[in-house]
């Protein structure tokens, strides 16, 4: 007589919410660098809500478009630098305008990509 087969029960989870653009899943992405680097430990639980990815699947977007050829250093340096001050080069500041250009070429390239992914809403 065969073996009846156990099958474990469905665990519910929490249902995950896309981020508005890229922008939003970029300063989430740095935030979250920036805590790993400080020591935090990251873990799910009530009052966090779910996101549909860990900050590594946006770090290996990046990545990936960079080795395409769609993100340049210059992209990438531009992602960093605004990342780290968690605000969007402002037009109104000369220094930054052509800042602002290759962060509006850099996340959409990127909201492309995450979009693709169901990350980016």
């Amino acid at each position: 007589m065969p073996r009846p087969r156990l099958f474990p029960r469905p665990v519910s989870l929490p249902s995950t919410r896309p981020f508005s653009d890229a922008a939003e899943a970029w300063f989430w992405y740095v935030r979250t660098q920036r805590a790993r680097r400080e020591g935090a430990r990251f873990e799910s639980g009530p009052r966090t809500a779910a996101r549909p990815c860990d900050p590594d699947d946006i770090y290996l977007a990046v990545r990936a478009l960079h080795r395409r050829g769609d993100l340049l250093a210059a992209h990438l340096r531009t992602l960093a630098r605004y990342g780290a001050l968690e605000r969007t080069p402002d037009s109104r500041l000369a220094e930054e305008r052509p800042h602002l250009r290759l962060w509006s070429e850099a996340l959409d390239r990127l909201g492309d990509h995450l979009r693709a992914k169901g990350i980016v809403e």
